[in-house]
């Protein structure tokens, strides 16, 4: 088992999307995230099914860093409340789990 972690999190257009991907990564929050379009997602919100169009991030970070990916994303995310789901990276390549050691706030990037 690592000390990394993948988040997951939906945004309702691309442009969100971007935004926020991009603000992880500027603040070092995250080494990177990939924006997945054309996501369909069905769930139940306030008693009733819901059908919505999503984009969807696929965000590399640290368990250290988890609390304040969360907190980015629930303070910048149009959602009411946003989906940040983490799932443990057992295993990786050495050479990609050390780059994104140093990319990220916690590790050597600063």
């Amino acid at each position: 088992m690592t000390d990394k972690i993948i988040l997951l999190s939906t945004c309702g257009n691309a442009e969100e999307a971007e935004r926020l991907a991009r603000a992880l990564v500027e603040a070092r929050l995250a080494a990177c995230v990939n924006v997945l379009g054309g996501v369909r997602s069905f769930y139940r919100w306030k008693g009733a099914v819901e059908d919505a169009s999503e984009c969807l991030l696929v965000i590399k970070t640290s368990r250290a860093l988890f609390d304040e990916v969360r907190a980015a994303l629930e303070k910048a995310h149009s959602y009411e409340l946003p989906e940040v789901l983490a799932l443990p990276v057992v295993a990786g390549s050495p050479n990609y789990l050390g780059w994104l050691d140093g990319e990220l706030k916690d590790g050597a990037g600063e």
